[in-house]
């Protein structure tokens, strides 16, 4: 297995080389003020802003800030530059499946055995996602009570700079025909709007491939007044009491400690100019895990790992959210393009249905070693949890894609390449209603917290992707997609394994009987649940931080990223956590200039 990996890895490289030659010459932002955490002094000082994460939320943010303020930009991962499993769009999966203390991306593991990934790099989620770029749903605006021209405005000022409308080739065209044919109407073009039907949305990766993230934002920044450091592990923010206006002390946040690489202690302090904030925007994760090293949190969880109280806030690390995903594999009859998320249909009920194809070799090889799929995991603890009239023993999404990939092993050399040809529609569930919790795992930073995101404890949620998948097993015997499929008569003996491994990883049908229909496909939906990696919360507006996003109870500090969602905005969250953080830049610039910001 380790041998097949290696050559699928430098077959991908040499692909990845020939599209860098073949494209149009691009150059990787070479910024001045980013630098290595180990060139960092012991001691920094007089900073207006201190912005904690790199990420969707935070380039935006420091790019914003800088125009008028000095800022420090502290992020814990590396340059997403000079990378090709992060820059090009064949890298996608192989980036997902790279851990090491170094890696873009860094994988986890939910209480009920669901794997997952966070970013650990400059630009966030934005450097190892899937790339699809749409806005938040109106209601989602209107929801947050954000002014709606400066949201627009906001929104604009991300995808000038790096997003674009794909051109859609076999697979993606034929799924956005699938997808009216069966219902998912009207069709609304090419539109990086929120709309009730089927798009074509926007992609942050370009025509060539190539991945534009939210660290491009940086290019807006005033490099004199930015000091970015990468390899830079917030540990914990530093207070100083504070006489605060409810004639109650309050603590204030002046600075944080920070780690390098090389594990050496570092202390950032922001200045005594009124209005000097640290800001965090390290995610759903990181965010709730530094407001409790910190002291901010449920002050008996503190006191298990006896960390000093600061604030009493038990709706720190709660309402944590991931919105359930399920897929199925289409076997298509001709090859078909590599792409990603470029087709959606948004439902009246609360589907997201998506579309990607050309990945199985890419995806063969990430299963190239020990998986959850060769050892059932048993997740017990989600039962407790969860629905009681389920099922919930096995997590069985990746045995279903092992079961797939071990039949087109299992094809001759010749036809394997063949075997392999596919494209994947999955469901995505708005939301959602069920939520769970975070809580540390230890008193390192780095380190996963534990965490539960109750997969469809809200019988809404399983009602919701119940009525998606039958919209989706609609769309594979649509006009469009049969024409792409094999019949039990048409296709090759060889390859009918492959089909038989397709067919048994869908819902099993009871057409006679809808009960037992109903129920089949909403064990499905459980048995086979997977993250899209839109997981949010932690920090809601209205539990620990206000309107204004500053943490309530503490002065000089706020949060800014996807933490503080109730649920997660349109059919994908990063566009809107980018221009949260352009958004709130210019509001804080704005409070604090007024008409002088000039933004």
């Amino acid at each position: 297995m380790a041998k097949c990996t290696l050559l699928y890895v430098l077959v991908m490289m040499q692909i990845m080389i020939r599209c860098c030659y073949s494209a149009r010459i691009y150059s990787d932002p070479n910024y001045s003020f980013v630098l290595n955490a180990t060139e960092a002094p012991p001691l920094i000082r007089d900073y207006d802003y201190i912005i904690i994460g790199g990420g969707t939320a935070g380039c935006p943010l420091a790019a914003t800030l800088s125009q008028n303020y000095s800022v420090l930009l502290l992020e814990r991962g590396g340059q997403p530059y000079q990378n090709a499993f992060v820059e090009n769009l064949v890298g996608f999966y192989p980036n997902l499946q790279i851990d090491t203390s170094t890696s873009a991306s860094q994988s986890f593991t939910s209480e009920e055995g669901i794997p997952n990934q966070r970013a650990r790099v400059l630009g966030g989620g934005s450097a190892i996602n899937a790339g699809f770029f749409t806005y938040a749903d109106p209601d989602f605006v209107a929801e947050a009570g954000w002014n709606v021209a400066l949201v627009n405005d906001s929104f604009t000022w991300v995808a000038d700079e790096i997003a674009e409308i794909p051109t859609l080739q076999t697979f993606q065209s034929a799924a956005q025909d699938a997808l009216l044919e069966v219902g998912v109407t009207p069709y609304n073009g090419e539109t990086y709007e929120h709309l009730i039907g089927t798009k074509v949305g926007g992609s942050i990766f370009d025509s060539y491939g190539r991945r534009h993230t939210a660290a491009d934002l940086l290019t807006y920044a005033n490099p004199s007044n930015l000091d970015v450091y990468i390899w830079a592990s917030a540990q914990r923010l530093i207070f100083a009491p504070e006489f605060g206006a409810n004639s109650q002390w309050e603590p204030r946040a002046i600075g944080v400690i920070y780690v390098d690489l090389d594990g050496n202690n570092h202390t950032a302090l922001l200045s005594e100019n009124p209005g000097s904030e640290i800001i965090l925007s390290a995610g759903a994760l990181g965010t709730p895990v530094l407001l409790m090293l910190s002291g901010i949190g449920p002050a008996d969880h503190l006191a298990a790992f006896n960390i000093t109280t600061i604030l009493d806030n038990p709706a720190v690390g709660s309402n944590m959210a991931d919105n359930p995903t399920n897929s199925m594999w289409v076997l298509t009859n001709q090859a078909v393009e590599v792409s990603l998320i470029q087709v959606v249909g948004i439902t009246s009920w609360g589907s997201f249905i998506e579309i990607s194809s050309g990945q199985a070799e890419v995806l063969i090889a990430a299963t190239e070693r020990d998986s959850v799929a060769d050892n059932p995991t048993s997740i017990g603890s989600r039962s407790s949890w969860g629905r009681s009239d389920l099922n919930y023993d096995t997590f069985t999404a990746q045995s279903s894609l092992t079961r797939i990939f071990s039949a087109i092993r299992e094809v001759p050399g010749p036809f394997r390449l063949q075997a392999s040809w596919s494209g994947t529609i999955l469901q995505k569930i708005w939301g959602p209603l069920s939520s769970g919790l975070l809580r540390l795992s230890s008193l390192n930073a780095i380190d996963n917290p534990r965490v539960w995101f109750n997969y469809f404890q809200d019988p809404q949620d399983l009602a919701t992707c119940e009525q998606g998948i039958r919209t989706v097993l609609d769309m594979l015997n649509s006009p469009s997609l049969s024409r792409l499929q094999y019949t039990i008569d048409t296709i090759p003996r060889v390859l009918r394994p492959v089909r038989e491994a397709v067919e048994s990883s869908r819902p099993q049908r009871d057409l006679s009987n809808a009960t037992q229909d109903s129920i089949n496909i909403r064990q499905w939906c459980v048995d086979t649940v997977t993250t899209i990696w839109h997981y949010h919360g932690g920090s809601l507006v209205g539990d620990v931080v206000g309107q204004d996003y500053r943490v309530i109870g503490v002065q000089s500090l706020r949060v800014i990223d996807g933490s503080t969602f109730r649920r997660s905005p349109g059919s994908n969250p990063q566009a809107t956590v980018m221009m949260l953080g352009r958004y709130m830049g210019v509001q804080i610039l704005r409070e604090r200039l007024g008409t002088e910001a000039g933004v």
